[in-house]
């Protein structure tokens, strides 16, 4: 995770020199981007403004927002130097904990707050703002394969340990022509309540059909010979380290570490390999509520990566006090303004502009 961090920290410090200078130039007004494109966002949607912050705000929750906050955090220091913001991994499942105990001002989470959580929120109003979208690969160690394609019901075979060996016939037919070895399947999981975990389970239950059984949540139980690793970097390491395996991991995560990962086969019946291009493909087509959750997961389009996910930063609508207010507006503002210039570079797909501009449109409900 250093490593990686240490890498996308330069290139986004490349964009803090770039983004300050497209602060100044930044009309109080905004303009609208194309379809599928972050906009450039108003001043204040961009977390400038004229008011100077201060003060300190604390996240924690979705380790797939995680590089993201990190190189954001340096960035917004050049338009607010006042404002102190830390985050904190830990998982989707923590960071929804830790909002409801008033541990932390704002939590990353990958999806909404599940039935199961809502009474530890204790009746208050919560405000999804969606911060960044991308894939979850299908990344393997398999020597000599690199263009592995795969199928819904061949992955729900595999994750429910039913297809136990990479020259199974259900995956050579997903593979026409392609030598496979007979090689065990090492398969790489969550060991924390994770976000990744419930989108990907969720594309299991759309496209698995009858070949998965084990449902949907934030955890799940997987089968016993299974390895699990904390957070997207955790499963990444077992997948790089391990021969034969195959662990869900988020695309920024995967880049870093050097994976190789397979296409997949989307509801359009293509298979699409993973890219911020086909995650942004896959957000143009989700049908997005009033409360602003959605999903990209198995989205129609010929060019939709079916296994898209998305994130949120969690705020309560009533803060404790003005200042904190004002300050989650200016940070959450920067992040779905022009922090998304940031994103490109951290291999995640910017928000498509309808729902950027919901999004700003929001802040304006978080007060006191």
């Amino acid at each position: 995770m250093r490593l990686r961090y240490r890498k996308q920290a330069a290139t986004a410090g490349v964009a803090v020199v770039a983004l300050t200078l497209a602060l100044g130039a930044c009309s109080s007004s905004g303009t609208s981007a194309p379809s599928g494109s972050a906009g450039t966002g108003t001043a204040t949607s961009g977390g400038g403004g004229s008011a100077n912050l201060s003060g300190t705000l604390n996240g924690s929750g979705s380790s797939f927002q995680l590089s993201f906050q990190q190189a954001a955090i340096q960035s917004f220091k050049s338009v607010q130097s006042g404002l102190t913001v830390n985050y904190g991994g830990g998982g989707s499942g923590k960071g929804r904990t830790d909002l409801a105990s008033g541990t932390v001002n704002f939590a990353g989470s990958d999806s909404p707050i599940p039935d199961k959580e809502k009474a530890n929120f204790s009746g208050k109003t919560v405000l999804y703002f969606p911060v960044v979208i991308g894939p979850i690969t299908l990344s393997y160690n398999l020597s000599g394969v690199s263009n592995l394609k795969l199928s819904g019901p061949v992955i729900a075979g595999i994750f429910s340990g039913k297809i136990t060996t990479w020259n199974d016939p259900q995956i050579k037919a997903d593979n026409s022509g392609v030598s496979l070895p007979s090689t065990p399947i090492k398969l790489a999981v969550r060991s924390d309540s994770s976000g990744t975990t419930a989108n990907f389970s969720s594309f299991l239950v759309a496209a698995g059909g009858s070949a998965w059984t084990l449902g949907t949540s934030s955890t799940i139980n997987w089968p016993k010979t299974a390895q699990a690793g904390n957070g997207n970097g955790g499963v990444a390491q077992i997948v790089k380290s391990t021969p034969g395996a195959i662990g869900y991991v988020d695309y920024a995560d995967a880049k870093a570490s050097g994976l190789t990962f397979a296409s997949v086969k989307n509801k359009d019946g293509n298979y699409i390999a993973p890219s911020t291009a086909s995650a942004t493909a896959a957000a143009q087509n989700a049908t997005v509520k009033p409360d602003l959750t959605f999903t990209c997961i198995w989205a129609p389009g010929a060019q939709s990566y079916p296994i898209t996910y998305q994130s949120w930063d969690l705020v309560f609508q009533t803060q404790s006090s003005t200042s904190t207010a004002a300050n989650l507006k200016g940070y959450i503002g920067y992040l779905i303004g022009d922090g998304q210039k940031l994103l490109p570079s951290l291999n995640y797909a910017p928000l498509p502009s309808n729902i950027q501009q919901q999004a700003q449109a929001q802040l304006s409900k978080i007060g006191s």
